[in-house]
């Protein structure tokens, strides 16, 4: 009974991990390219493949080897570090924006409504 609760728990911490590179590579895949080199950051490619591999590697091996473990870091690095740069020079145009004019502020539009 222990044995298939510990499977279990297993289980789910597998499917977290392959959540958290899923989640990278989706948000990589649907920023600009040039955000990245806005951001003084590797390029959209570099972290396409390694989140991809990431996810690969997550699906296919056991949580028990040290592959998981690299992918798991590298979709940490990209959520914690490489996100929130491309969101500060406004990479993220088309994917979690609403729309508005280039007057718009925090509150709304700077020039008095119009």
């Amino acid at each position: 009974m222990l044995m298939v609760g510990f499977a279990g728990f297993l289980g789910i911490l597998k499917i977290v991990l392959m959540a958290l590179a899923a989640f990278g590579l989706f948000d990589a895949a649907f920023r600009r390219e040039d955000a990245f080199r806005a951001a003084d950051k590797q390029s959209k490619a570099f972290w396409l493949i390694i989140l991809g591999i990431a996810l690969a590697v997550a699906y296919l091996f056991s949580i028990f080897s040290f592959l998981p473990i690299i992918g798991v870091i590298a979709s940490i690095v990209y959520i914690v570090d490489v996100r929130p740069a491309l969101k500060q020079v406004g990479g993220n145009r088309g994917w979690g924006r609403k729309g508005g004019s280039s007057s718009d502020g925090p509150y709304g539009p700077w020039n008095g409504g119009r």
